[in-house]
């Protein structure tokens, strides 16, 4: 299950852009309570160095069967070619999941046991869309993406509330705090 992190108005946005596709009928957006476990987090270098030595792995595999390595594709209707069809990343990231799992089982089977940690859940940047303004490195679309691949790691869902105007909500309290006091 895919989530993006703090991001209501991003989210809402990509459901109407799969409405417009023809991928959903009905585009919203729900809150999850979260606790990401042992996340494989892109935003750490440790971790792209993982994803990049399965990479290499891959990339042998799939030269040794001589097939093509998928790519990463823009959308035929995104200006900015941000190549948001990101085969070649997402086929990159299960096969590590993948292989990772396999090395867990092996070693259970063998030892009984295994030093090696399945990963709960996934957690990367995108940077997506045109610059917000003349000559910004700050673009558009630019989000943080969860992926919860252990459904134990969702504590809850909601619907999020409509948010307030907080100034005129303490205006408000502080009238009505006078008016008691007074």
């Amino acid at each position: 299950m895919y989530f993006w992190e703090n991001n209501y108005d991003r989210a809402l946005q990509w459901a109407m852009e799969k409405k417009k596709r023809g991928a959903i009928k009905q585009p919203d957006v729900i809150g999850a309570v979260l606790q990401p476990g042992y996340c494989c987090d892109f935003l750490e270098t440790k971790f792209i160095e993982v994803l990049t030595s399965y990479h290499k792995m891959m990339a042998s595999q799939y030269q040794a069967l001589d097939v093509r390595m998928p790519e990463n594709r823009d959308l035929p209707h995104d200006r900015h070619n941000d190549r948001i069809l990101r085969l070649l990343d997402c086929a990159t990231i299960e096969f590590m999941h993948a292989e990772i799992l396999n090395e867990v089982k092996k070693e259970v089977n063998k030892r009984g046991f295994s030093e090696n940690k399945i990963f709960d859940s996934t957690r990367g940047a995108f940077i997506e869309g045109g610059p917000a303004f003349e000559g910004a490195g700050i673009f558009e679309k630019t989000h943080i993406q969860i992926c919860i691949r252990n459904l134990n790691c969702i504590k809850g869902f909601f619907l999020p509330r409509k948010e307030i105007d907080y100034i005129s909500w303490l205006e408000e309290a502080n009238q009505g705090m006078k008016e008691v006091v007074l």
